[in-house]
């Protein structure tokens, strides 16, 4: 198997673990259990995620920015 084949899904996976758990997190804060299944089952390397966020979840990127900021800052 081509090495860098586990480096690229890595990558993958480290895009898209903040993205769902993100997404998710705001589907419960708003109490849209459809959203919340949806977002739980399907894996697409976060694009439905991205999109409930920016569309659904109405948020924007300074808030998006905002709210990993603060995750991250709490992490330390």
């Amino acid at each position: 198997m081509n090495p860098y084949f586990n480096i690229i899904l890595i990558i993958l996976a480290l895009w898209t673990i903040p993205w769902k758990i993100y997404a998710i997190w705001l589907a419960v804060k708003n109490d849209q259990k459809k959203w919340f299944v949806v977002l739980l089952i399907l894996n697409t390397l976060a694009i439905l995620e991205i999109y409930y966020i920016f569309k659904v979840a109405k948020k924007s990127w300074v808030e998006v920015k905002q709210d990993f900021s603060n995750a991250w800052s709490s992490l330390k």
